[in-house]
């Protein structure tokens, strides 16, 4: 079975044509961004999933019995790690949650041996998750056009990108309903309004996974999550962040199981790495289990916590084992772009940066 998995090899990777300048100024238009997310709120913020919405411990079971070709990196050998989860909204600026976007889920995994994929001296492997399979703009040259447009949005008002959400949203809606493709613009400013427990989270680029090249997905498992999957949240009443308190309320009583899964590359054409907006289709490659991601009942939204997650901490998708090295233009963009951004937030915070060691670290 493994014979049809794509071998991973340095030389998969191929840069653009003036790639290093080009996320040079990406990582300018970013810092221009967090000033003015400063100005507006007199804190450092990061650049992106600037607003948690939970932080938790958990645990990040690999699985037994896997077969040879999933038994890569960090699921070598089946065992138990602690974690901490980080869940979010895309935007890097603090909106009301009427302001639909995109969610994040970024998992902290803690005691970590191995070659790492960059000299950083630690522990931990870090996977950054969105509830888009996609990036819709894929390459670094793509993606500087979207960063000139997040440049400008905080100068503007709720009202103003609550109108642009809506005009999105109706060409979307008409797009799809003509069978058109959603240009990237457009796919970016329409997400839908659903619980985030409920979503599939997806690594959106590729990484390397041991001896092969994949992309990570985080998908509901046990049935109180499942059975959450398509539910619109009710802004009404709750003026506040109703996300927040959905899942505040949600974790004081309930836990919730996720599969932490892979998607092999088995045609780097057909499943390019330098391209994150090209979908990997699962007729191609499933989607296949190695871990399970358990979070018990506990204070998700503690002052305290979110303190910790959102000033000391730092997620950043080069925190990883070399077995799992990021791959790709828009993953080199992140190896400048996140240190840049971190460096920021905790300078301006007069905060020290530091990365946990166990689960005693993270405040209750």
């Amino acid at each position: 079975m493994a014979d049809q998995y794509v071998r991973y090899s340095p030389s998969l990777e191929r840069k653009e044509p003036d790639e290093d300048a080009m996320i040079a100024r990406i990582v300018e238009a970013m810092s221009r961004a967090n000033v003015e997310v400063y100005k507006k709120h007199r804190h450092g913020l990061r650049d992106a999933h600037a607003k948690s919405y939970a932080v938790l411990a958990g645990e990040l079971r690999i699985h037994e019995g896997l077969p040879e070709h999933l038994r890569q990196g960090l699921f070598a050998v089946p065992r138990t790690y602690p974690v901490i989860v980080r869940l979010s909204s895309a935007p890097g600026d603090i909106r009301p949650d009427w302001l639909l976007a995109h969610f994040g889920m970024a998992i902290k995994v803690l005691g970590v041996e191995g070659q790492r994929a960059i000299g950083d001296g630690l522990d931990t492997q870090d996977f950054l998750l969105v509830n888009s399979p996609t990036l819709p703009f894929g390459t670094v040259s793509e993606y500087f056009k979207l960063q000139k447009a997040l440049e400008q949005q905080p100068t503007k008002t709720d009202d103003e990108l609550a109108s642009i959400g809506r005009k999105a949203r109706l060409a979307a809606k008409v797009l799809k309903a003509l069978g058109r493709p959603l240009p990237a613009s457009v796919e970016i400013l329409s997400p839908e309004n659903a619980h985030p427990l409920g979503a599939t989270f997806h690594s959106m680029a590729a990484l390397r996974f041991g001896d092969y090249v994949g992309k990570f997905s985080v998908a509901p498992l046990s049935d109180n999550v499942r059975a959450l999957t398509g539910h619109e949240v009710d802004h009404a009443g709750r003026p506040s962040s109703p996300v927040r308190d959905l899942l505040e309320e949600f974790f004081a009583h309930n836990s919730a199981d996720f599969a932490l899964r892979v998607q092999l590359c088995a045609d780097i054409d057909r499943m390019p790495i330098e391209d994150a907006s090209v979908l990997w289709r699962e007729d191609l490659s499933p989607h296949q289990t190695v871990a399970t991601l358990h979070l018990a009942p506990q204070n998700a939204a503690s002052d305290a916590r979110r303190i910790y997650a959102d000033d000391v901490m730092s997620y950043a998708p080069w925190h990883a084992l070399e077995a799992h090295r990021p791959l790709g233009a828009i993953m080199r963009s992140r190896r400048r772009a996140y240190p840049a951004s971190s460096d920021f937030r905790h300078s301006v915070n007069n905060v020290e940066a530091a990365e946990p060691r166990s689960l005693s670290d993270l405040p209750a």
